[in-house]
């Protein structure tokens, strides 16, 4: 299962020496409800390697505004507390292995 990443614990979150993946997303979001298996998914298989996260834009909008979220469903790469990726969109699984693999 994935994390949640709010306004309070983002900084905490990525301090935390491991690569982050964050899924920004809201809960009226079709395309985000689409993606959230596949996160989940992720979560699992990258668990204890790579920490998974989602950000719900609605309730964290101090974070989505200071991550430059403009289009849901977003996703962040972070290596070493540095953002180094993004996708938008959905986007088939294998993309989002690659990406995390290539942060390890």
């Amino acid at each position: 299962m994935a994390q949640v990443i709010n306004d309070s614990n983002f900084a905490e979150v990525l301090a935390q020496g491991k690569p982050v993946l964050i899924d920004f997303w809201a809960t009226w979001c079709g395309p985000c409800r689409a993606m959230a298996p596949v996160v989940d998914e992720l979560a699992a298989e990258f668990e204890g390697r790579v920490i998974v996260a989602k950000c719900d834009v609605d309730a964290s909008e101090e974070t989505a505004t200071a991550c430059g979220i403009r289009n849901i469903p977003t996703f962040l790469f972070y290596k070493d507390g540095q953002l180094v990726d993004r996708l938008v969109g959905v986007n088939p699984k294998g993309v989002f292995v690659e990406k995390l693999n290539a942060l390890l």
